[in-house]
């Protein structure tokens, strides 16, 4: 695991330094911190990056694909007006009063 974590960290390096993540420079940079890592890690980790965008990568940790924008909707769906006239505020307060009002007097006990 810390090989892995190595070679992760070297390769976050390289990016942040605008350096092409390849085996040599991972080798250059393991030979220079003085860490012991598996021989096959650095060059299967450059395999692994050389078609790869690391920047777009780094967005997109733990997402299925390309996230939408927070708030985004969908496509085709135009999005939602940020700006709620005070109107439709008014309607949503006095809504959710009514359904609280309306749960209090149903009497409703799970235990009886």
């Amino acid at each position: 695991m810390t090989s892995k974590l190595t070679c992760i960290y070297l390769a976050l390096i390289l990016h942040n330094d605008e350096v092409t993540v390849t085996e040599d420079k991972i080798n250059a940079l393991i030979k220079a911190a003085g860490i012991n890592v598996e021989p096959f890690r650095p060059g299967l980790f450059a395999k692994a990056l050389a078609n790869v965008n690391v920047g777009s990568l780094i967005c997109n940790v733990g997402a299925d694909g390309p996230a939408p924008a927070a708030g985004a909707a969908p496509a085709g769906v135009p999005a939602p007006s940020t700006a709620t006239a005070p109107a439709e505020e008014k309607k949503v307060k006095a809504k959710k009063e009514e359904s609280e009002q309306s749960d209090d007097d149903m009497s409703f006990d799970l235990f009886n």
